[in-house]
């Protein structure tokens, strides 16, 4: 539903679990506006799914068109990354990862996280019941689908470190954006990094029994945010009003999403109609106690969130070094 190292987990995973391919062409250039409507360019991470559902919804309801905003949602586009094309003033908002923004940042790219979508890390690594791997030392001796990111291999040996297990007996093998219940069940790979709210999901679709180890039930990563609301150091200095406009419209959609999942799963699917419905609505039911889950108000980051990650990160080298965490993420934008 990539990057990483400009980190794209969670885009590739989710790509995978819907079979889809991103839209092609040149830089995304500005919707036709009514006159008095400002015209908002929006660029997703790859396919729609949950992860979105409020900023759909947001258009659907109108509450776009109540703060004089008119905005084209645009999935990924060749051109550049998400990062890239904020940062250039190309998209003016996009759907990003603390991981992706902490190494843009590294990378002098200006840009910032203006809210969390949800507010826990979700992923996990799955397999097929029958393999019985449940807990991370059970990825000894196990073939790992990796999608081509060093952060891969800093988790899977961050995990099992903690567990007292050694990461040199995973056999990682690139499946790139092969679906994950086509490659487990050749056997071309034994586990998979996924988002429970996706490819769990689908799992309880399909019928198939799965394990997922979840990353933050282990208590040796740090938490982080994934996904989040990008936008550029430019935007926030010349169009603040815009961000706020746009941020209380987004905000009411997931607050929407939240309150009526059913709804806002039946206003994605008519947006994304190649989307299956069944699995929007098992998603939506799931994200609805995500997207906020025990913050004050959907959207809130924390500072040492980000302080965290970041210093994890750099200890493991996959950033050279420490960010300023402060200056990665804001919330005045938040209503």
């Amino acid at each position: 539903m990539k990057r990483l190292f400009v980190f794209l987990l969670a885009g590739v995973i989710l790509l995978a679990a819907c079979g889809a391919q991103p839209t092609t062409g040149d830089a995304p250039t500005a919707p036709a506006a009514e006159p008095d409507l400002t015209p908002v360019r929006f660029g997703l991470d790859w396919t729609p799914n949950t992860n979105h559902t409020g900023v759909y919804v947001a258009d659907a309801q109108g509450y776009y068109r109540d703060q004089g905003l008119t905005v084209e949602i645009l999935q990924a586009q060749e051109g550049g990354t998400v990062e890239q094309l904020v940062a250039t003033g190309k998209l003016d908002f996009g759907v990003s990862y603390q991981e992706a923004v902490t190494q843009a940042r590294i990378e002098g790219l200006p840009v910032v996280s203006i809210a969390a979508i949800i507010q826990h890390n979700t992923s996990g690594f799955a397999s097929r019941a029958e393999e019985g791997i449940t807990d991370p030392a059970g990825f000894a001796g196990k073939k790992y689908g990796a999608f081509g990111s060093p952060i891969e291999n800093a988790v899977i040996t961050g995990l099992m470190e903690c567990a007292g297990a050694d990461a040199a007996q995973v056999e990682f093998v690139d499946i790139g954006s092969a679906d994950f219940f086509v490659a487990t069940e050749r056997g071309d790979v034994d586990f998979a990094w996924v988002f429970e709210g996706w490819t769990g999901m689908e799992a309880e679709e399909r019928g198939i029994p799965l394990n997922i180890v979840m990353i933050n039930d282990q208590n040796c990563i740090p938490d982080y945010y994934t996904p989040v609301i990008v936008t550029g150091e430019q935007t926030i200095a010349e169009r603040p009003d815009v961000i706020q406009r746009f941020m209380q419209a987004v905000s009411q959609g997931y607050q929407f999403a939240i309150a009526q999942p059913d709804e806002a799963a039946d206003m994605l699917i008519a947006a994304a109609p190649e989307l299956d419905a069944n699995l929007v609505r098992r998603s939506q039911a799931y994200l609805a106690e995500q997207y906020q889950a025990d913050a004050s108000r959907w959207g809130e980051q924390r500072l040492e969130v980000w302080r965290d990650y970041a210093l994890w990160m750099a200890e493991r080298d996959l950033i050279p070094e420490m960010i300023a965490p402060e200056e990665a993420f804001t919330n005045e934008f938040l209503p």
